[in-house]
C-alpha cells in the first residue's frame, strides 16, 4: 500500500483508456479554489508537504480564486505569495476570476466595484482591514474603500496579483483556473476563457490527447473523466479543500482536508 493511501485513504482514479492518461513530466499537485479558507489551506499543505517530502521535483499548482467568500482571504494571499517566493519553480499560483475581479475593483472601481462586492469582495476587504462598506455602495464610497485597501496593502502584493499566469502545462497536462475551449489548442486560448470558462468545456472531451486540470466549477466530489480533472469542491462552504496528485505514470490520487 502506498504512503498516500495509508495516510489519506484515497485511491487512484484511472483515466479513461480511450483518451489515454494525464502524464505530466513530474509529479504535479493541483489545488482547488480556496476562497479565503486559510485554515483548510494550512491543513492541505501539511498533507502535500508530507507526501512530496521525498520528491523535490514535484510541483504544486494553485488554481486561483484564493480570495472572496471565506473570512481570511488576506492570510491566504500572504501565505501563498511567501511560499511561492521561497520555491518559485515548484510552487506556482495561477489567476482565477476572483483575482481578476479584485484587480478590476482597484483599476475600474466605479464601473466594476459593485460586481466584486456582490461576489465575495466584502469578506476580502474585511480580512484586509477595510470595513463599513456595502454591496450597493455609491461610487464615491467605492473609491474611498479602494484607496483604503491600497493604503493597507503592500504594493508588491498588487503587483504579484497582476503578474499571476493563467496557464501552466507539463507533458500532456494543462492546468487553468476555469476551462479551455476543447476545439482549440492551448496556445490559441484567451485569458478570459482560462479564468471565466467556455460553454463547450464540460460538454466535449478534448481529442488531442491533452488533459485539463481545473477548478471554478464546484463538484461534490473531485472528478477525473473525459479529458478533465476537476478539483473545486466548494471549500468555502463545504469545508473540503481538494488537491489532485497527478503522476508521470498516469495515475490520479485525490487529497482532501
Amino acid at each position: 500500500m502506498s504512503l498516500l493511501k495509508r495516510l489519506f485513504g484515497s485511491k487512484p482514479a484511472p483515466a479513461p483508456t480511450d483518451l489515454g492518461a494525464p502524464r505530466p513530466l513530474q509529479t504535479t499537485y493541483v489545488v482547488g479554489d480556496i476562497h479565503g479558507r486559510a485554515d483548510l489551506l494550512q491543513k492541505l499543505l501539511l498533507q502535500i508537504d508530507a507526501d512530496r517530502a521525498d520528491d523535490p521535483e514535484a510541483v504544486c499548482i494553485f488554481l486561483g480564486d484564493f480570495v472572496d467568500r471565506g473570512e481570511h482571504s488576506g492570510a491566504v494571499l500572504d501565505h501563498l505569495r511567501a511560499r511561492q517566493s521561497e520555491t518559485p519553480a515548484t510552487f506556482i499560483c495561477l489567476m482565477g476570476n476572483h483575482e481578476r475581479m479584485m484587480l478590476d475593483f482597484i483599476d475600474r472601481t466605479k464601473e466594476r466595484g459593485q460586481r466584486w462586492l456582490r461576489n465575495g469582495g466584502l469578506q476580502t476587504l474585511a480580512s484586509m482591514g477595510v470595513s463599513g462598506i456595502t454591496e450597493s455602495a455609491a461610487p464615491d464610497r467605492l473609491m474611498a474603500a479602494r484607496d483604503q485597501l491600497l493604503d493597507l496593502t503592500e504594493p508588491s502584493m498588487v503587483d504579484w496579483l497582476r503578474t499571476l499566469p493563467t496557464q501552466w502545462n507539463s507533458g500532456n497536462l494543462v492546468v487553468v483556473h476555469a476551462a479551455l475551449d476543447p476545439n482549440a489548442p492551448p496556445a490559441d486560448q484567451s485569458d478570459r476563457t482560462r479564468i471565466w470558462g467556455h460553454r463547450d468545456f464540460l460538454k466535449r472531451p478534448r481529442q488531442d490527447g491533452l488533459w485539463v486540470a481545473h477548478g471554478h466549477t464546484i463538484t461534490d466530489q473531485p472528478q477525473c473523466v473525459a479529458s478533465r480533472i476537476a478539483v473545486d469542491t466548494g471549500a468555502y462552504y463545504s469545508g473540503t479543500l481538494t488537491a489532485a496528485k497527478i503522476s508521470p505514470a498516469g495515475t490520479v490520487d485525490f487529497l482532501h482536508t
